[in-house]
């Protein structure tokens, strides 16, 4: 038997959208996120259409990050979730977004992430990642797109 057992956490975050889902849903995708992530980058690996779909493959490096991450779209349901797999050697993360229509024409998103350490560094990565930082992370990013979606710019927080 192997002597390593991997740490997992689990993430759960709901946010309030200010517009409905067909508006929401193509922004969740890594080339239209340069309209409204600062700062975003990313490389694409593969895409039929350039934008997010189903298998499409991009790579993240982000400072804040463990290690360079890849991506791969592994749900892809137009205006309703879209589940990314992100990974690198330490950590692999199930993400998944959620996007509910409320009848005032806004969108109750629900991000949650299902991480799952790879080795010490993982695990370390994963025990350190308290709810706290995820809530601000993910709420930072509703604010970001909620700021695009009512202004159609990007909101300069650096």
């Amino acid at each position: 038997m192997c002597g390593f057992r991997s740490s997992r956490t689990i993430k759960r975050y709901k946010q309030k959208l200010n517009a409905p889902s067909n508006k929401v849903f193509p922004l969740l995708c890594p080339t239209m996120e340069y309209k409204w992530i600062q700062p975003w980058k990313c490389e694409m690996l593969f895409s039929q259409t350039g934008y997010a779909e189903d298998n499409c493959v991009f790579r993240t490096n982000f400072p804040s990050d463990l290690e360079p991450e890849t991506w791969i779209v592994s749900q892809y349901e137009k205006d309703k979730t879209i589940q990314f797999i992100r990974f690198n050697n330490s950590i692999v993360i199930r993400y998944n977004i959620y996007l509910i229509n409320n009848e005032d024409f806004t969108t109750d998103a629900i991000f949650e992430q299902i991480i799952t350490g790879l080795n010490e560094k993982g695990n370390d990565y994963v025990e350190a990642y308290s709810d706290e930082l995820y809530v601000e992370e993910i709420s930072t990013l509703g604010k970001l797109l909620n700021y695009y979606l009512e202004k159609g710019e990007m909101l300069n927080i650096i």
